[in-house]
C-alpha cells in the first residue's frame, strides 16, 4: 500500500513520469523561446515598427537562439556524460592499484554512516568483493556523483523544438496580418495576451517539474517574462525616439 501511495506523496504524475528524463528540459527551453522572442516583439513594437520588420526579426531570434540554446544543453550533457566517465575510470585505476586506501575509504564513508564493528566489515567485504559495485559506491558516496542517462543529442533536439514551438506564439497575430488577414491596430496586444497565457501554461507546467507551488510558479513566469517584455519595450521607444 505505501509502495503505491509514495508517488503521490512526492507529487509524481505519471503522464509526465513517462517524460520526466525530457521534460524539464522541454519546459526551460519553452520558457527561453517565449521569453526572448516576446521581448523582441516588445522592442520592435516600442520602436513602431511594421510586421514585416517584427516576423524578420522575431524569426531570426527563433533560429539563431533556438539553436545556441540546443547546441549549449547538447554540450553541457555531453560534458556530464564524460566527466562522469572519466572519474569513473580514475577509481577504477585507484582500486586496481591501490586497494588498501580504497577500502580504507569504503570503511569510513559506512563507519560516518552508523556501522561499527562486524556489520561494519561485512559491509566493506560486500562492497569490495565485486568491482564494478566498488566503484560504483565510490562515485556515489565519495565522489557524489550519478551516471547521466539522458542522450545529449536528444536533449539538444527537445531545447530546439520545445524553443522553437513556444518562441513561435508571440508572433502568430504578426504573421497572421502580414498575410493578408488583417487584425487591426492591436497587434501587440494580442500578442501579449497569448504570450502571457502561455507564459502561466508554462508555469503551470514547471510546477510538475519542480514539485513547486503551481500558483507561485505561474506567477514567477508571469512577473519574469513580463519584466522582459516591459524593459525591451522601453529599449525600443528610447531608441526610436533617440534614432528620430
Amino acid at each position: 500500500m505505501a509502495k503505491h501511495i509514495e508517488p503521490q506523496l512526492h507529487g509524481e504524475n505519471k503522464w509526465f513520469s513517462r517524460f520526466q528524463d525530457y521534460i524539464g528540459e522541454f519546459i526551460y527551453g519553452g520558457i527561453d523561446g517565449s521569453v526572448t522572442t516576446f521581448a523582441v516583439v516588445a522592442g520592435a513594437a516600442g520602436a513602431h515598427l511594421e510586421s514585416s520588420v517584427v516576423i524578420i526579426l522575431g524569426f531570426a531570434n527563433l533560429i539563431a537562439d533556438g539553436f545556441a540554446m540546443s547546441v549549449g544543453s547538447y554540450l553541457s550533457t555531453k560534458s556530464e556524460k564524460e566527466n562522469y566517465q572519466k572519474h569513473k575510470e580514475i577509481e577504477y585505476w585507484e582500486v586496481d592499484n591501490l586497494p588498501e586506501k580504497e577500502r580504507q575509504e569504503i570503511r569510513e564513508i559506512y563507519q560516518a554512516k552508523g556501522f561499527e564493528g562486524d556489520l561494519l566489515e561485512q559491509v566493506v567485504d560486500k562492497i569490495t568483493e565485486d568491482k564494478d559495485r566498488w566503484v560504483d559506491v565510490m562515485m556515489k558516496e565519495e565522489l557524489e556523483m550519478t551516471e547521466e542517462s539522458k542522450s545529449p543529442l536528444q536533449m539538444g533536439f527537445v531545447t530546439f523544438i520545445s524553443f522553437i514551438l513556444m518562441g513561435f506564439i508571440p508572433l502568430i497575430v504578426y504573421v497572421i496580418d502580414y498575410s493578408g488577414q488583417s487584425l487591426g491596430d492591436n497587434l501587440f496586444l494580442y500578442s501579449s495576451i497569448l504570450t502571457f497565457v502561455t507564459f502561466a501554461g508554462i508555469g503551470f507546467a514547471k510546477s510538475y517539474v519542480t514539485k513547486a507551488n503551481r500558483m507561485k510558479s505561474m506567477l514567477e513566469t508571469l512577473f519574469l517574462g513580463g519584466s522582459a517584455a516591459v524593459l525591451a519595450y522601453f529599449v525600443g521607444d528610447l531608441l526610436e525616439k533617440m534614432i528620430a
